[in-house]
């Protein structure tokens, strides 16, 4: 089994790895250009100055997937809610590790506070869809056609979590 634990901006270049193999060869991000490690450590440091999480899985010392949590809105009411965003190691899915991972951070962010957790995926993407449902996420939306990547046009679908 993995150890979950807090990202540092030493994981930036594995964590940019795993990121940007999803940026160049899928449409479940809708960035286009890969990101940097310089770039990737600095959106760690931003996640975690708003004293939210950012965590990695790792074992034997490979990073092998990290998840975190990033404001939902900016206005002040949403101050409770916060989206969600979880990338593994190609390869390392179905072991639980994705489930490992999401499940340490819900229970930071129940430990913070935190109400409503939203997240979202763009489509078809089963894998996500069956990591949200098993921790209780409930479909909420599906925005159709709102993202164009690589020639096609994706859908993106919402789950929301409410931490009581």
């Amino acid at each position: 089994m993995a150890t979950v634990r807090a990202a540092t901006s030493a994981d930036a270049a594995a964590i940019a790895a795993i990121y940007n193999h999803y940026v160049a060869r899928t449409v479940i991000t809708f960035e286009e250009e890969e990101v940097p490690a310089q770039a990737m450590a600095a959106r760690i440091a931003d996640v975690q100055a708003q004293d939210l999480p950012w965590l990695v899985a790792q074992q034997d010392g490979a990073v092998l997937g990290y998840s975190y949590a990033s404001r939902w809105k900016a206005r002040s009411a949403y101050r409770f809610s916060v989206e969600t965003t979880i990338y593994l190691r190609p390869g390392h899915e179905g072991r639980g590790l994705g489930k490992q991972l999401y499940s340490a951070l819900l229970d930071i962010l129940k430990a913070k506070g935190i109400h409503a957790v939203i997240g979202g995926a763009a489509q078809p993407n089963p894998a996500s869809v069956a990591l949200h449902e098993s921790l209780g996420f409930a479909r909420v939306a599906t925005f159709r056609q709102v993202g164009f990547k690589h020639g096609g046009w994706v859908d993106v679908a919402y789950w929301q979590l409410v931490l009581a």
